[in-house]
């Protein structure tokens, strides 16, 4: 089934932002990829874009004046490995911390005491792994992430709570409260940042961003008029826009394509 002849469940208000962004001069599609691009997984190794968004994101990615980008908390090598983004897209990976930018971009360098500090860091998560059954650690360059999914509810919440204690008021180290996540990190980002500086980088005149995270509000805030933000998800979000779920934002994303293409087709 084309985009075209694709019935589509999104609101007639995103509908009609969809035609109103596809008409800027440059257009930044930013995309978050856990929750959004791809359903929620136990594992995340097991992490797939679904075929509908992997496919629009491609056709989209070849538009002209069209620029696509992963922005994600995962590492980049994570994010390559279960995205399998586009060759033209820009990533962010950590958060905001690894940028890549193509050929030529340089990978995230620490300083030593950054490399002391995040062996600290995961000294103390690795302790309140060994007693909380369920959780478990994910290293990434600049930090270390207590996964709490595959936990119980209560075990879950204790060892976020046990870790943030300790770590909150440690000198350069930097927290995000995610879903089921707790993410550390010896380097200050946010998604926030990511978008603002992809922005500048293109030389993007608009930006459609979505994400179903906590830290996707950090993008979905920095977002300008003219831009168009959707959350993916029920959960509270300062948002213009909502999907319910990552099925959705194929809808999204082939709507998108379809009034991307009419108008650089007719430039």
């Amino acid at each position: 089934m084309t985009p075209e002849q694709t019935p589509l469940s999104l609101s007639p208000e995103l509908l009609d932002a969809v035609r109103r962004i596809a008409g800027t001069e440059h257009l930044l599609v930013a995309l978050d990829f856990d929750g959004t691009l791809s359903p929620i997984v136990g594992h995340a190794g097991d992490a797939r874009p679904l075929p509908r968004s992997a496919a629009a994101l491609g056709s989209i990615a070849e538009l002209p004046r069209t620029t696509t980008a992963l922005i994600s908390g995962r590492a980049l090598a994570s994010l390559r490995e279960v995205a399998s983004p586009p060759a033209a897209a820009l990533l962010v990976g950590s958060h905001g911390a690894e940028v890549w930018l193509g050929e030529g971009s340089l990978g995230l360098e620490l300083d030593s005491a950054q490399r002391q500090l995040l062996e600290e860091v995961r000294g103390v998560l690795a302790e309140i792994v060994e007693e909380a059954p369920g959780t478990l650690l994910e290293d990434k360059p600049a930090g270390v992430v207590l996964h709490t999914r595959l936990a119980d509810d209560d075990v879950a919440e204790d060892a976020v709570e046990a870790a943030t204690r300790v770590l909150r008021d440690r000198p350069g180290v930097f927290l995000k409260t995610g879903k089921r996540v707790l993410e550390t990190s010896v380097v200050h980002a946010s998604k926030g940042e990511a978008v603002e500086f992809l922005r500048q980088a293109t030389g993007a005149t608009a930006v459609l961003f979505a994400g179903d995270d906590v830290t996707d509000e950090d993008a979905l805030g920095r977002l300008l008029r003219g831009d168009v933000g959707v959350k993916v998800g029920l959960d509270f979000t300062q948002a213009e826009f909502r999907v319910e779920a990552p099925v959705h934002v194929a809808e999204l994303l082939e709507a998108l394509l379809r009034e991307r293409r009419r108008v650089t087709a007719s430039t």
